[in-house]
């Protein structure tokens, strides 16, 4: 999956609801350059799908998503488009090849699969947002478990047995109360706190002013941890391994109870596990399982890549396990058909899928008609142009221009490129892509690193730190291996 750098100023976005068609486009443009008919397609997919939790229960039931296949070469944006999306819907997002995936009765993955990784994405998202709301709470809690360890609470103190019945000099005997509700407060409730106690007050909130300023971190503290070595066990089904996902802890509570073990850490270490432990108490696991498979269920968008590597008829040669048996297992789950799970039933019905392949070889209409009329909205991307090339290295958001500068700007190296530059870099990779393979803007990644080699190599102990590069530097790296076709092919 590819990574992206956190921004240092995020732009105050409106809320999704508010959002036209030409604004989602408009959050698309600060990621993806060009491709105006596919962003419009799967704004108006967004859209729609909000438009229909405004409508009647009886009607939105009804009312199912338009499927979208996407054509064009590799390169060009299919797969970040629909992920960009999926991040501004906040909608859990499953990326997987069709090629994956095998017929029925063969080794393989069976296209249910899909489904139940996208309900894993969905706990995986909810369990973060609800692990965010108790992180606070979680902290004091862990805060205070750890003061517990590093200045364990006073012993209460006994009535000595002597004293406790022993006569007053008025003429009754000292008697300790131990029922307090029946008549008035009890002597100890009543009286002011022992000097110990306050004592003891004084010096946790001194250690708690020091734990938090980090003046503790080095000090070794002995906690018990919960011991994680129960044995695994796998079932190889027809369904597939995921199906099997019987929590034998459940079922056997003695053979698999929680062990402890006590450990030693230092308190840096302690407070963290700690925070993590009382994080996972106070999150509710079955809310979390209840509210993901329904954001799964009518939200969760699934890309279908390389649809065309399954395009194709079988040619009475026997079964193709993995062409059209493919696609007639991946028709119900598109169609509409309910997948079962480690946590229960879930729905394909309003899942938003989007395809996508280059169809060099084949074309949609090689696909079953049954499929076909499941995905009503085609849209064709266009091959990458120089300009579009200089865009991509300029504009987005986490432009491959800005992602080198700030890279080695953690090592004091400033670097900055010229617009000459620029267009050198965009007119070398379309000048590779049209005399080698196609790969549209992944051929930027392999320049801009063959261009920055030596910089890069050098890092922090290079004499100049303030690095200009212009065209006649980029010419100078790249010359000899563009000019050279049979190692240009290789290296480019």
């Amino acid at each position: 999956m590819a990574l992206y750098l956190p921004q240092a100023v995020e732009d105050e976005s409106p809320a999704l609801d508010e959002l036209t068609p030409r604004e989602i486009v408009a959050e698309l443009d600060k990621h993806v350059v060009g491709q105006p008919a596919a962003k419009r397609a799967v704004a108006v997919a967004l859209r729609n799908r909000m438009r229909r939790q405004k409508l009647a229960p009886e009607l939105a039931e009804d009312v199912m998503p338009k499927n979208i296949i996407m054509i064009g070469p590799t390169g060009v944006g299919k797969t970040e488009i629909a992920r960009r999306l999926a991040r501004l819907a906040n909608s859990p997002f499953l990326k997987v090849e069709a090629s994956k995936f095998t017929e029925v009765g063969y080794v393989g993955r069976d296209v249910e699969s899909m489904i139940r990784d996208l309900v894993e994405i969905a706990i995986d998202m909810v369990r973060e947002e609800k692990l965010e709301e108790v992180g606070e709470k979680a902290e004091h809690n862990a805060e205070e478990r750890l003061l517990d360890l590093l200045l364990p609470p006073p012993a209460p103190v006994a009535v000595p047995p002597a004293a406790a019945g022993q006569a007053h000099p008025l003429g009754f005997a000292l008697v300790a109360d131990n029922n307090p509700g029946a008549g008035g407060e009890s002597a100890a409730a009543a009286a002011p706190p022992s000097k110990p106690a306050e004592s003891h007050h004084k010096t946790r909130e001194k250690l708690r002013a020091q734990l938090r300023e980090g003046k503790l971190d080095d000090k070794v503290v002995e906690i018990e941890v919960r011991e994680r070595n129960f044995p695994s066990f796998e079932f190889i089904t027809n369904q597939g391994v995921e199906e099997m996902d019987i929590n034998i802890k459940d079922i056997l509570p003695n053979l698999f109870g929680q062990k402890t073990k006590k450990r030693k850490m230092k308190v840096s270490e302690a407070l963290d596990y700690l925070s993590q432990e009382e994080e996972q108490r106070l999150v509710d696991m079955d809310q979390v399982t209840r509210l993901a498979v329904e954001r799964a269920e009518q939200g969760g968008i699934i890309f279908l890549d390389e649809i065309d590597k399954i395009a194709g008829r079988e040619g009475g040669h026997g079964p193709d396990v993995s062409r059209e048996g493919v696609q007639r297992d991946i028709l119900p789950i598109v169609e509409g058909t309910t997948v079962n799970t480690r946590y229960g039933m879930v729905r394909t019905d309003h899942i938003l899928f989007i395809a996508a392949g280059a169809f060099h070889v084949s074309k949609p209409s090689d696909l079953i008609p049954e499929l076909q009329g499941r995905f009503p909205i085609r849209v064709e991307l266009d091959s990458l142009s120089l300009e579009d090339f200089v865009r991509i290295l300029r504009e987005p958001k986490s432009a491959l221009i800005k992602q080198y500068t700030a890279l080695l700007e953690t090592e004091g190296i400033h670097l900055s490129f010229s617009d000459d530059a620029l267009h050198e870099i965009a007119s070398l990779s379309a000048r590779v892509n049209e005399a080698t393979e196609n790969i549209g803007a992944r051929r930027l990644h392999t320049i801009m690193e063959r261009v920055l080699d030596e910089i890069s190599f050098a890092g922090g102990e290079a004499e100049n730190k303030d690095i200009v590069i212009d065209a006649a530097y980029v010419r100078e790296q790249l010359d000899s291996i563009v000019k050279d076709q049979d190692l240009s092919r290789y290296i480019l």
